[in-house]
């Protein structure tokens, strides 16, 4: 089930509001093209929201060999969003196109070089590694909004 036109500009309201006002997200843009079967956002949480778990692991690597008490910071990277109603029936099909139509990184996210890759392989799931994933924002009736995570592909469960 599909929505009209009209309802999703209200749905993607919704979501922007809710992204901005009630979880401090910045930066946030609308994005939409010929291709995209929806309107997808993207933006700026106030802190980082994914940590891949082979990323995990490299931090982990990392903080090992510097001093004690040193930590590698985790600075919030621009996300995806998708706003969906509870009412809707997607396909596999059209999340693939979602997937198809969006790159690893939205636009105005930080480059990183082969080189900083070289130097930290921590860096790498920011930059060459980082996968294709949206953040699903689904939207009850009574506009409550939760997020899932929804990644383009399989990703091994995180370590605790």
């Amino acid at each position: 089930m599909t929505l009209n036109h009209q309802r999703t500009e209200a749905l993607t309201k919704i979501v922007l509001n809710n992204l901005q006002h009630q979880h401090d997200w910045t930066h946030l843009h609308p994005h939409s093209q010929l291709n995209l079967p929806r309107t997808v956002i993207y933006g700026l949480p106030p802190k980082r929201l994914y940590v891949h778990p082979d990323e995990q692991v490299e931090i982990i690597k990392a903080e090992k060999e510097m001093r004690a008490g040193d930590r590698i910071p985790q600075e919030p990277e621009l996300e995806w969003v998708l706003p969906l109603h509870l009412s809707e029936k997607w396909s596999p099909a059209e999340f693939a196109a979602v997937f198809d139509a969006i790159d690893s990184r939205p636009p105005g996210s930080t480059e990183i070089s082969p080189e900083e890759e070289e130097r930290s392989p921590w860096l790498a799931w920011k930059g060459s590694r980082r996968g294709k994933r949206v953040l699903l924002a689904t939207v009850q009736d009574d506009s409550t909004v939760t997020y899932y995570w929804m990644h383009d592909g399989l990703v091994k469960p995180r370590q605790n």
